[in-house]
């Protein structure tokens, strides 16, 4: 039985970005176990044809589920979308329609990709820009080029990142090509790398400031 306190997730709710929204509310219906009854419908008996009650009690399973499942896309759905919908009998008939609308046609996402492929390219990191935000910068584009078809390897993403470092992580970027697997190292420990090589650089080591405290103490010992 589910604990009371148990956090239930939140319905998708469609804000123009179809592919986007499809891939959580898909994830979101398969996680109640109603994705099924949307993608393949209500399985409806030929005409004339009596059902056992056996076949009668799973019809009318599906119809429950059917109806829930249209429930969590009612909810999903602004009603201005929802009325220019003309067949909402079944789940299935409001999820084609949805897909129909908006996802586009292939012309279009192929023109889309492109344009992130070519933004993709043209990346790199600006002079003093943080490691957070740069990898923040390019991992946006690739789930975007992601959502749209594009089959990306994390190694692609990885090579791409170490060649569009800024010039001061030259000497770590060398180090990691010539250390590294980068068919067996993720993004994430390849930004845990860089991470700490940027910590060292923006703090200063305990000799350099051993340097500083003396030369600070020889100008004011001199000053007086």
């Amino acid at each position: 039985m589910a604990s009371e306190n148990s956090v239930q997730p939140a319905i998708p709710r469609f804000d123009g970005h179809y592919d986007h929204w499809s891939m959580l509310m898909e994830n979101f219906l398969r996680s109640k176990e109603y994705w099924i009854i949307v993608e393949v419908g209500v399985t409806e008996p030929a005409t004339r044809v009596v059902l056992t009650d056996a076949q009668q009690k799973k019809l009318e399973e599906q119809k429950l589920k059917d109806l829930e499942a249209k429930n969590y896309l009612f909810q999903a759905i602004d009603r201005s979308i929802l009325e220019t919908i003309l067949q909402k009998d079944t789940s299935k008939q409001i999820w084609d329609s949805m897909k129909k609308k908006y996802q586009g046609t292939t012309r279009v996402k192929r023109q889309q990709l492109q344009a992130l492929r070519k933004e993709f390219e043209i990346l790199q990191m600006k002079q003093a820009e943080p490691v957070d935000e740069y990898f923040s910068r390019v991992l946006t584009t690739v789930n975007k080029m992601r959502i749209h078809g594009e089959k990306f390897e994390d190694v692609a993403v990885v090579e791409k990142i170490l060649r569009s470092m800024s010039p001061n992580f030259s000497y770590v970027v060398c180090s990691i090509e010539e250390s590294k697997d980068l068919d067996e190292l993720s993004i994430d420990e390849l930004q845990s790398s860089l991470l700490v090589h940027e910590q060292r650089m923006t703090t200063p080591s305990s000799t350099e400031e051993q340097v500083l405290k003396a030369s600070t103490h020889g100008e004011i010992y001199n000053g007086r």
